[in-house]
């Protein structure tokens, strides 16, 4: 499907640049705490802080769609402006050269430099004001998340042994040209410096889901516990995803909020989708909307954001001025689709006869075809239906299958009107528990950047759909080289002691 007659100007490659990190910049001492954590947020949000002009670089959310296309379950649909054609290809991960490598990792590091300012202003020990204590632990969380990404997506075993040598690990504005850290190395930052986040984090009241608190970094350090799987760290992940969840902060996304109940009108003539009239009559769907009671986390994004066609949704909604609309759709993954139960509210999530677009699940409210043009619809992070799917994981490691399939059962009671349509679920044991388990999580948050991660932890092998561009039918193990992104060429170039 090519829409040969849009008349959009489009970037129609990347520019093959690499941008070295400004080195004239003002100390941590020299700059306010706060502005420092809105700066380190707003990296997250931002364009070119992959270091590139490229119309995938646009912070978390790009890199969300990376590892969306990497898990299989993303499916690029067109080509006609050629983002994400190496990566759908699988060409990129094996290319040092190919700017995929180098975005995701020159982005991670930023934030790093960023998390490291504010550790170092306060000398890497936790301060006694409260307010201080909690950009601290701000920060701490912010470098572990960092590094929990860059570790599932530069270490093909994730943590493997341990011992394996992955990526550099600075802890200090400070370092420069560090050698390969271990994956223990790496995976014991990340574990100490969120198990700090949510001790310090306890009372912080924030202004705004865009920052992180105790039941974020709670979710982080369970996902990071996940990452490495021995039942100690199982048991971990079920305490703390437990923790949340029984707080009652945060409500599962409900049946509603699922997805859109959209009505279509295919005009006489209509040559496809991108021609229809779409009509929404719930409102509270269409995962835009920061609100939202089950978001944990996220970006309000708004018109002084500045955010336009060079973001998520200027890549994947339909109703934006965008990628998807102009025909370079990105749709679920055939086989994906065809696993979701016919009941299932998320089956109407998708359209298989509009190229398995998520048309209801995302879109801009107005839901005008190409008619967002200045992006106002908020960015998700985290949402805590992704914690009972981890508790309901963890839970099924531990044998503890009853708990396992009280909390999947949760979720789908939100899915499903009907009891007796997920039912089956009381049946399973064992592997088939933890198969539906990661089966449910991959249909669940699809688009959301997670089933990449579920596919490295539960050493998935994945097999590409019929709609799929390149390789369709073709088994993927989860730790390939097509899988796992290379050291970038400019890391190799400027760090002469990556491995030592």
């Amino acid at each position: 499907m090519a829409l040969a007659a849009a008349t959009i100007s489009f970037s129609s490659c990347e520019k093959d640049f690499l941008e070295k990190t400004p080195t004239e910049k003002l100390t941590p001492q020299q700059t306010s705490t706060e502005s420092l954590i809105k700066g380190m947020y707003a990296q997250m949000y931002q364009t070119g802080t992959g270091g590139t002009t490229g119309h995938d670089d646009f912070g978390q959310k790009g890199y969300d769609i990376y590892m969306d296309l990497l898990s299989g379950d993303m499916a690029l649909e067109g080509v006609n402006y050629g983002w994400y054609e190496n990566l759908a290809n699988l060409t990129a991960p094996v290319n040092f050269t190919a700017n995929p490598n180098y975005t995701p990792w020159r982005y991670y590091y930023a934030l790093i430099f960023s998390a490291n300012s504010i550790i170092d202003k306060f000398e890497g020990v936790a301060p006694t004001a409260k307010s201080d204590q909690y950009a601290f632990a701000q920060a701490k969380a912010t470098r572990a998340n960092a590094y929990f990404y860059l570790l599932n997506l530069y270490s093909p075993e994730l943590y493997g042994t341990g011992s394996e040598k992955v990526i550099p690990l600075l802890t200090s504005t400070s370092q420069v040209n560090q050698p390969k850290a271990t994956a223990k190395e790496i995976f014991d930052l990340i574990t100490s410096d969120l198990t700090e986040a949510v001790e310090l984090l306890n009372g912080f009241s924030r202004s705004t889901k865009g920052e992180i608190n105790q039941a974020v970094a709670k979710g982080m350090l369970a996902y990071a516990y996940a990452a490495r799987g021995t039942q100690e760290d199982w048991q971990k992940v079920a305490d703390l995803t437990n923790q949340v969840i029984t707080s009652g902060a945060y409500p599962l996304t409900t049946y509603s909020q699922a997805a859109g109940v959209l009505s279509i009108e295919k005009p006489s003539g209509s040559e496809g989708y991108w021609e229809w009239d779409y009509k929404v009559s719930n409102s509270d769907a269409g995962f835009n909307n920061i609100e939202t009671a089950s978001w944990m986390w996220g970006a309000d994004i708004q018109v002084s954001t500045g955010l336009d066609l060079v973001s998520w949704w200027g890549q994947m909604d339909l109703f934006t001025y965008s990628y998807t609309w102009a025909g370079d759709p990105k749709g679920i993954d055939a086989d994906l689709y065809d696993a979701i139960r016919p009941n299932d509210v998320r089956k109407t999530q998708f359209y298989a006869e509009a190229d398995y677009l998520p048309l209801g699940k995302f879109f801009a409210p107005d839901l005008i075809i190409g008619g967002q043009r200045t992006i106002t619809t908020d960015y998700i992070y985290m949402r805590v239906d992704e914690l009972y799917l981890l508790n309901a994981e963890a839970n099924a490691h531990l044998g503890q299958e009853a708990k396992a399939i009280a909390s999947l059962k949760a979720l789908l009671a939100q899915r499903f009107k009907n009891a007796a349509d997920y039912a089956y679920i009381n049946t399973l044991s064992g592997k088939q528990l933890l198969d539906e388990i990661y089966l449910q999580t991959r249909i669940e948050l699809w688009g959301e950047g997670k089933s990449y991660l579920a596919m490295k932890r539960n050493k998935a092998t994945v097999t590409r759909g019929a709609n799929h561009l390149f390789f369709e039918g073709e088994p993927y193990k989860y730790n390939a080289d097509e899988l796992t992104l290379d050291i970038p060429q400019a890391e190799i170039i400027n760090n002469p002691n990556l491995n030592k």
